[in-house]
């Protein structure tokens, strides 16, 4: 073998310590979550007195028995899923928009508009504010629109995004002018299209804080019914007596540590299978966003 190909085959220290370090970070991240998973299959006695293992051993599926037994983990669900999808949706739709403006420096809306959107990354109007707007003017107690429009729009969001329309090419949008093109034309038939990458990128965002969310639904929904899985979570981590709105079909006492552990594999599991759906757009989004325009 010939000294330069030597030179190509040795791996250098930086790349020795940089795939160290993220073997390190795989495992800081893989660990407890197959903690958790094993968890959930290990009999709540064995949690009881020796807490994790990593092989459930006795082997129960006594919690998944209780979640899936009754409706209460079926409409937690339902409510997740239309709250995660149309949530992400008008998010996606709303924060495309105001960035669009933004980005284009139209003249008398986009300085307004920048305005409107910088001014929360600096201060909010309180959480007595927003709830007697969204219970006493909009009247939407008990309605999953309660928890969607408080989070419709991330600030952040908006200006990654008018960092991508500003790396669109210029002349594109000026070929299109000339045949005649305005501008709802040009963002729906050339710019949409062309931010496919940032578009994955923001949607993504959206739809994992809507479905880690549980703070909005505390304050708004009061329906058990209507729980969205976060929640129904939180109040069983802090509340023992939670366990009662579950079916027990045993006749024994409800497995509360691995009815946790249990509930918390069954509401990351979606989410997480999310991630391979947007994963080639991923890198690519996030280097568009981040450049500076």
């Amino acid at each position: 073998m010939s000294a330069r190909a030597a030179n190509k085959t040795r791996l250098e220290p930086f790349t020795i310590v940089s795939i160290a370090g993220v073997a390190v970070f795989v495992l800081l991240c893989a660990v407890p979550f197959w903690l958790i998973i094993v968890g959930s299959f290990t009999d709540e006695s064995k949690l009881a007195t020796d807490g994790y293992s990593l092989w459930p051993a006795p082997f129960s599926l006594a919690a998944y028995a209780a979640i899936f037994t009754g409706p209460a983990v079926l409409n937690a669900y339902v409510a997740s899923v239309f709250i995660t999808v149309v949530g992400s949706t008008l998010s996606l739709a709303a924060t495309s928009g105001i960035a669009w403006v933004i980005a284009r420096r139209l003249p008398y809306v986009s300085r307004p508009m920048t305005i409107f959107a910088y001014l929360p990354m600096l201060f909010t109007g309180g959480l007595v504010p927003l709830y007697l707007l969204v219970t006493q003017y909009l009247h939407l107690q008990n309605s999953y629109f309660s928890v969607i429009l408080p989070l419709l729009v991330a600030p952040f969001l908006v200006f990654i995004q008018v960092s991508a329309f500003r790396q669109l090419p210029e002349a594109v949008f000026d070929s299109a002018k000339v045949d005649g093109a305005g501008e709802l034309r040009i963002f729906f038939r050339i710019a949409l299209p062309l931010s496919k990458p940032i578009l994955a990128v923001v949607g993504l965002f959206y739809a994992v804080h809507y479905w880690n969310d549980w703070f909005m639904a505390l304050l708004f929904i009061s329906d058990v019914e209507k729980y969205p899985l976060p929640l129904i979570l939180q109040n069983l981590i802090s509340n023992v007596s939670f366990t009662q709105m579950l079916p027990n079909t045993s006749g024994t006492s409800m497995p509360v540590y691995q009815l946790r552990l249990a509930l918390t594999a069954v509401t990351i599991g979606p989410i997480l299978l999310a991630y391979p759906f947007a994963q080639r757009y991923f890198v690519k989004g996030i280097t568009l966003g981040a450049t500076k325009g």
